[in-house]
């Protein structure tokens, strides 16, 4: 019989951490967003927002997210009881699910979102009767990682801040892939800040150079003996000539059109646009096959882009379920108590179903 080991009261209590590795109080005793674009430029989440405004990044975000948001949904009861069932089914078909789901999805982007739940009481019942996403500005995490509002502080005056813990039941967090040191998730807006802003650059350079060189020169020939004042008037004339296409010109005057020949350029640029808009296209789907098509695409490299589309579809409903089952558990508890079973939100295709209902007339 083996003997039992003396245990040490330090196995049983976390060593790692961050109060025994910094040595520096940050401002309310806040985490500092690790994010470098944000934290070494002084930049807020509106400029990630303003990405969006990018053709080629609202491309692939609605691409991302179309088919998550197309999916179904349904409340498994499981073992929960029938009166739980109902109350949660009654209180999800009273909200818009699909904007909730939406809400949820913008943490692919921005790391994390905070949505509060206005919560109402109606014959006994409480129930969610709003749920906002709140900007991420207003937010931070403290040194135990938990989510801090940012409020004006009555005792410090106008335009100080204060951080104070939110209340429970109260925040509905949604993070994308957070870890231990940075709480505030993985933002993909963040790797395409770069791409979207030489592009802008690139475009302002783009419509310089088109302006100057793509369209024709219109090249006016004189003799040797005329004037100035003969020059001026051929020059006044050619420049009539390219708004109206009408000049008259003397007998021993010519004119002559010469195309610009800078197609180099132009394809440099063009090159240059497709590499960062496929840098994009990787940030936020992991691949460019699905919104950039070149010669050198296949059927097989094809199905391979569709099979890390429905990869990211699967990761992205595996958060928006988890969440929304996060907001089940809140109202179960605030109407029947803690440790009581709970239904649990799915989301399914109709191929699925289509499916399951092949098998069974299969089986039948």
């Amino acid at each position: 019989m083996a003997k039992n080991k003396v245990y040490r009261n330090e196995l049983f209590n976390e060593q790692a951490i961050r109060s025994a590795r910094e040595t520096f109080s940050s401002l309310f005793n806040l985490l500092p967003d690790p994010d470098t674009v944000l934290s070494k430029s002084g930049k807020s989440y509106d400029t990630y927002r303003a990405l969006l405004n990018d053709s080629h990044v609202f491309s692939v975000v609605e691409q991302r997210t179309a088919g998550t948001k197309s999916l179904l949904w349904q409340l498994n009861q499981n073992e929960a009881d029938d009166r739980v069932h109902e109350v949660i089914q009654t209180a999800l078909e009273s909200i818009d699910v699909y904007q909730l789901i939406r809400q949820i999805l913008n943490a692919v982007l921005f790391g994390f979102v905070p949505i509060e739940i206005v919560w109402q009481l109606e014959n006994g019942i409480i129930t969610p009767l709003r749920l906002s996403e709140k900007p991420q500005e207003w937010f931070g995490f403290n040194q135990e990682g938990k989510l801090v509002f940012l409020s004006q502080s009555a005792a410090g005056g106008a335009g100080w801040l204060s951080g104070e813990e939110t209340v429970d039941y109260k925040f509905l967090l949604v993070q994308n892939n957070p870890t231990y040191a940075n709480p505030y998730g993985d933002k993909a807006l963040s790797r395409c800040f770069w791409p979207v802003t030489f592009k802008r650059g690139g475009m302002k350079f783009w419509v310089q150079f088109m302006e100057r060189y793509g369209t024709p020169w219109l090249i006016g020939k004189q003799p040797r003996t005329a004037g100035k004042e003969a020059t001026d008037d051929l020059l006044n004339q050619l420049e009539m000539m390219f708004q109206d296409a009408i000049a008259v010109l003397p007998d021993d005057s010519s004119v002559s059109i010469i195309e610009a020949g800078k197609t180099g350029s132009v394809d440099a640029f063009e090159r240059f646009n497709y590499f960062l808009n496929s840098e994009i296209s990787k940030a936020i789907l992991t691949q460019t096959l699905t919104t950039e098509v070149q010669d050198k695409s296949t059927h097989a490299s094809a199905g391979t882009m569709g099979d890390m589309l429905s990869l990211l579809q699967m990761s992205d409903k595996r958060l928006v379920e988890q969440t929304v089952n996060q907001l089940i558990r809140y109202i179960t508890e605030l109407n029947f108590g803690e440790g009581t079973e709970q239904p649990r939100f799915e989301m399914y295709s109709e191929q699925e179903v289509d499916k399951l209902i092949a098998e069974r007339d299969q089986i039948l």
